[in-house]
């Protein structure tokens, strides 16, 4: 019998070259800053040399899916309006390879990391400063290693690293005590020395290149999930619109003979892959005749949706669209989003904007994380 030792232990050096190349060491203190040369959202290349004029140059590593780089931006835009006159100059850079992202690492955002989604942010959120995108070779951001997202450096006049960690203390503003880059801020500009030099970080980890097997592993996993559907009679709709879930609710309302369900289908899947983890689900409602059920699961089969899906238990479309709604006259697609007290608060009917779907239930979500 040949031994499998030698395969094992090749499976374990690949892990550990995978480990190792994840692991790109943070810029020393004292170090010069690396050039860079990247495309920004407002569509020209930026370099090290666009800030030479700067007293001090901060240079940040955020992206867009995270959460916690999520609570630091307005934060971010504070500090860029608060020094810039100052001689205080701020570039952010998205170090994340988005194909390197799981779905299901998206749970807590409305956007990507994509250079297309980064334009999409930056535009809504009234970025004041350049945003960088790195995410095809990562180049520049193995250079400075930052460990999360966010991750500041802070050079001084001569380009050299005087600080390097985390904003603050805090993600929740309320909860600051430490305004790490604040403080580093104002001694380099009093030509003292930071009183902190260096923070660990507390964020996203960086989507490094290389994960794209993990991603495809995860996504044939949930292809691989049991896809069924539901006869829904009159009283299963009224619950349905209820809700009693403790969750909060997208229905769905489609069919197999309308043509715009069907192409926005693959837009709800991906919907759930993004947020089921969290205090959301998905439910697909066929108008689809009873006998017509085969054709409706062949159909849900092919969109791998492992959701929760159901479909019309009787010809009389009329009692079933009055038990969910009787203000809804039965055209489809038709969409809402109904919170845990049974409220709706998103409604759509004919196709949805994807994107506006995505950030009510993410506002919905969020409005009710912890503080």
């Amino acid at each position: 019998m040949k031994s499998s030792l030698p395969l094992f232990f090749g499976v374990l050096a690949f892990l550990f070259q995978v480990r190792a190349a994840d692991n790109f060491p943070t810029l020393p203190l004292g170090t010069a800053a690396p050039d860079f040369n990247l495309p920004g959202v407002d569509g020209r290349n930026w370099t090290l040399k666009d800030f030479q004029d700067a007293k001090i140059l901060v240079v940040l590593f955020t992206c867009n899916h995270c959460p916690t780089a999520q609570y630091y931006e307005a934060r971010i835009k504070q500090i860029v309006a608060d020094y810039r006159n100052k001689g205080v100059e701020l570039v952010a850079i998205m170090p994340n390879d988005p194909k390197s992202v799981r779905l299901d690492e998206l749970g807590w955002t409305d956007l990507g990391d994509s250079f297309a989604e980064m334009k999409i942010r930056a535009q809504d959120r009234h970025y004041s400063f350049p945003y960088l995108y790195d995410g095809d070779t990562e180049t520049v951001s193995r250079a400075y290693g930052p460990a999360a997202t966010p991750h500041v450096f802070v050079f001084d006049a001569a380009r050299k690293l005087r600080y390097v960690g985390a904003i603050d203390d805090s993600e929740r503003i309320q909860h600051v005590t430490k305004p790490y880059l604040r403080d580093a801020l104002d001694a380099l500009l009093a030509g003292k020395e930071p009183p902190v030099a260096q923070t660990k970080v507390v964020g996203c980890s960086i989507k490094w290149a290389g994960k794209q097997e993990q991603v495809k592993a995860y996504l044939e996993k949930l292809a691989a999930e049991p896809v069924s559907a539901a006869k829904a009679d009159a009283e299963a709709l009224r619950i349905l619109r209820r809700n009693d879930s403790g969750k909060f609710r997208l229905v769905n309302f489609w069919a197999t003979w309308c043509a715009p369900c069907v192409a926005e289908f693959n837009e709800f899947v991906t919907i759930n892959r993004m947020y089921r983890h969290r205090d959301f689900e998905l439910v697909t409602v066929s108008l689809n005749r009873p006998d017509e059920g085969n054709r409706v699961l062949e159909f849900l089969r092919k969109q791998q949706a492992s959701n929760r899906n159901l479909l019309f238990a009787s010809a009389d479309r009329e009692n079933l669209i009055n038990a969910f709604n009787p203000e809804w006259r039965g055209e489809v697609p038709y969409t809402v989003l109904i919170d845990p007290e049974g409220r709706i608060i998103y409604s759509e009917t004919g196709s949805i904007d994807p994107l506006a779907v995505k950030r009510a239930i993410q506002k919905a979500l969020n409005e009710r994380k912890p503080w």
